[in-house]
């Protein structure tokens, strides 16, 4: 049975860069029929252990993230959503988990590291919470039996750290635990997208991002800010198109039909790339052209969006749903560890009396 897991912290509405480095995926896995179940997870609990001072954003942001995922095309048929903070088996098992993993090795995580750095935590002010997420997540794979999880590059240490937890688990108490199998994007321009102003990453907090939820003139001030080639000052001027985001995105988002719709000057991006390169060719018309790939995609999210607003007891009814379904099949699993473990003492109270009586009379145990 191939079971796949994934998810979102709900910090902010989801963009692009998780369109290409993440959802388009989950497209795929909810129509891929050799995957029996998919689960994706709102990490509620995980969101807040950098954001324990501000719970409201967590909550509001947990609709939009939801949102976002049903406005791209995920279908609560085909797609079991649930939030992480109502399912208490990850919490029971992150709490187990503990005891086999060493700060030492949590120190080693270069996610961990990276996450530190990004958010401004120094080894005096980082929250434990934080520091023991490659934990929880190891809590939740786990406990929903995933042997798939499809997660970017970045990601791959905290995978192999989950691996680590479950290898040792069934180790230690027998084999219990599933070993889940990492799943990469297919290229690696979708491992991580570019933010609008060139930086490595696209970000909420880095004020470089396009949302899935942009309306079509925050689409077009955002694409028309973008960075370039800063030494393509004048139209005549050779650029360069490596390192520049406008054709960053185009390799992503354009085919040959967005050609023959917006910009019939060229038959495809190879040819409106060495024009670029050789001069002759502006920043504005590129970006503009950028545009309207862009808007030919998100206005369909938007559309989707805006009927999934006007149903928003719907929308309630399939988080609730999801989540006890997940609810069930993630205390079933907490069950098993904690049998594994020998700590299910009122599963069966004449099995744990008969235990018992042997260990009184006999001073040995079963």
């Amino acid at each position: 049975m191939k079971v796949a897991l994934t998810g979102d912290r709900p910090t902010g509405k989801l963009h692009i860069g998780h369109l290409v480095g993440s959802l388009e995926r989950r497209l795929e896995l909810q129509n891929d029929k050799s995957i029996d179940k998919l689960y994706i997870m709102l990490a509620d609990s995980q969101a807040l252990t950098d954001n324990a001072d501000n719970p409201e954003k967590v909550r509001y942001n947990v609709i939009q993230v939801l949102l976002d995922y049903l406005s791209i095309g995920l279908d609560p048929n085909r797609v079991t959503f649930c939030i992480q903070s109502e399912l208490p088996a990850l919490t029971e098992l992150t709490f187990y988990y503990l005891n086999l993993v060493t700060t030492a090795r949590l120190e080693r995580n270069p996610t961990v590291k990276a996450e530190m750095g990004l958010r401004g935590f120094n080894e005096s002010g980082l929250p434990v919470g934080f520091y023991t997420y490659p934990i929880s997540q190891a809590a939740d794979i786990t406990a929903f039996d995933a042997n798939v999880v499809p997660v970017g590059e970045d990601q791959k240490p905290m995978l192999e750290q989950t691996r680590e937890i479950v290898q040792r688990f069934n180790y230690i108490y027998g084999e219990t635990l599933v070993m889940p199998e990492i799943m990469l994007p297919k290229n690696s321009t979708s491992n991580r997208l570019v933010g609008i102003d060139g930086q490595a990453k696209m970000s909420k907090s880095l004020n470089n991002a396009i949302f899935l939820a942009d309306d079509e003139k925050t689409l077009n001030q955002k694409v028309m800010s973008m960075y370039t080639d800063p030494n393509h000052l004048q139209i005549t001027d050779p650029g360069k198109v490596e390192g520049n985001t406008v054709f960053i995105y185009l390799d992503v988002f354009c085919n040959d039909d967005h050609f023959a719709k917006y910009l019939p000057d060229y038959k495809n991006l190879s040819e409106m790339k060495e024009h670029y390169k050789r001069g002759g060719l502006g920043d504005v018309k590129c970006k503009k052209f950028l545009f309207n790939v862009l808007n030919e995609k998100l206005s369909v999210y938007r559309e989707n969006r805006a009927k999934w607003e006007n149903k928003i007891s719907d929308v309630y009814d399939i988080i609730f749903d999801g989540t006890e379904k997940a609810k069930a099949v993630t205390n079933a699993t907490c069950e098993r560890v904690k049998s594994a473990m020998k700590i299910d003492y009122f599963i069966d109270k004449n099995k744990m009396v008969k235990e018992w009586e042997k260990f009184i009379s006999e001073g040995t145990w079963s």
